[in-house]
């Protein structure tokens, strides 16, 4: 073999041991490499229930990032980018993925610049490394157990008032039979208590049908004259015990849309108060003036008025605005409460202007039916305006 032809070889073969030197070391340094864990996928479907979900949901991966998120979790604030905001809530998915058992529990999720929301939160296992977080918001619910709660104790303590006081005042006639003047003079303050608890159970019972503030399912056609001389001729003897006149003025005509007996107990409350909160000899004037989808009724009276800062707080249940006074003018704290829920079972409203000392203005505000509106007016002292006291009573 001739010197060339060897050197051909032996540099072949350098060649072919270099090559394999090198894909040898390529292979070994690619076996020492940390071999990635594949990301999880979302078994199948789950993307598309999370998406249609109205409760907050949340896929959690092995480390702890969320994998996936549906819209109302990210609006409740639960997720920023693909952490969990909120510690309770991953802690208990930690646990979850620890020991494979579902857990349920309540929690008080807080975010700055916004109340408070208390939530359920349901943790379950989806596989060896993901977890599902379904999470409900439950601060209305809440927020209506508590207004229950406190109406109970509200109506338990409002009622042991008049049955205490017809008890005692019974207790008062057995021991005076003797005293014919004692027993009528007690019997008269039974007859009072007796109408004011009556009063109660009916407001009681009136308020529970509006609770829910749900929309009228068929409103019908209303006609505001009635429902306001409906209820000027419910307090017309009370207003002529203590010579108060009654005026129903405004545009005559409008029709409004809702549930009649409704309206009509809601103004009835608004005179009824009027009367009760006015000094004797003044004045208290109903009336009615629409607009283009609206009807406002408003009730003017002459009276005490109501301080600025309980103006935002006369429509709780049980309010008053004078608690000592409303043992002599018979109020139960729940006529602008029931006022109130009408409205909203309308989607109207009702608003209050007053001012100490010189009296108030309630107005509340229905849909009208469409249709032109009436041209007619009346004014307070003009002809055709309507006054009632005791001398048309």
């Amino acid at each position: 073999m001739s010197p060339t032809v060897q050197a051909l070889l032996f540099a072949l073969l350098g060649a072919v041991l270099g090559g394999g030197a090198v894909l040898a070391f390529r292979v070994s340094e690619r076996q020492m490499r940390p071999v990635e864990a594949p990301e999880p996928a979302l078994p199948p479907g789950v993307a598309a229930v999370l998406s249609v979900l109205r409760s907050s949901a949340l896929v959690v991966d092995g480390s702890e990032a969320v994998l996936k998120a549906s819209a109302p979790a990210i609006a409740m604030g639960l997720v920023r980018g693909h952490e969990i905001t909120v510690r309770e809530l991953a802690e208990l998915v930690r646990q979850v993925r620890r020991d494979g058992q579902i857990r349920e529990t309540e929690l008080l999720v807080q975010r700055q610049g916004m109340p408070p929301r208390h939530v359920t939160a349901r943790v379950a296992p989806l596989s060896s490394q993901l977890v599902l977080a379904l999470v409900e918001d439950r601060t209305r619910e809440r927020r209506v157990e508590s207004i229950r709660r406190d109406f109970v104790a509200n109506v338990s303590h409002e009622l042991k008032t008049p049955v205490g006081a017809i008890k005692l005042l019974s207790d008062a006639v057995i021991d005076a039979a003797d005293d014919p003047e004692a027993v009528q003079r007690f019997a008269g303050r039974m007859h009072t208590e007796s109408e004011r608890l009556a009063r109660l159970v009916q407001q009681i019972i009136e308020l529970s049908r509006l609770q829910g503030d749900d929309p009228l399912d068929e409103p019908v056609a209303v006609e505001a004259d009635k429902i306001i001389a409906r209820a000027i001729d419910e307090s017309l003897t009370d207003a002529a015990a203590r010579q108060i006149e009654l005026v129903q003025d405004g545009t005559e005509g409008l029709v409004l849309l809702g549930n009649r007996e409704q309206v009509a107990v809601a103004v009835g409350n608004l005179v009824a108060n009027a009367v009760a909160y006015s000094p004797e000899g003044s004045s208290v004037v109903v009336g009615a003036t629409g607009h283009d989808t609206a009807v406002d009724i408003t009730v003017t009276d002459r009276g005490i008025g109501i301080p600025a800062h309980e103006l935002d707080r006369i429509f709780e249940r049980f309010y008053r605005v004078d608690p000592a006074r409303h043992r002599s003018t018979g109020g139960t704290g729940l006529g602008l409460s029931i006022v109130k829920h009408v409205a909203a079972s309308h989607g109207g409203e009702v608003r209050v202007w007053s001012v100490e000392g010189q009296g108030s203005t309630f107005t509340l505000t229905l849909p009208r039916k469409p249709g032109p509106l009436p041209s007619s007016a009346h004014h307070p002292g003009a002809a055709g305006s309507h006054a009632i006291n005791e001398e048309t009573a």
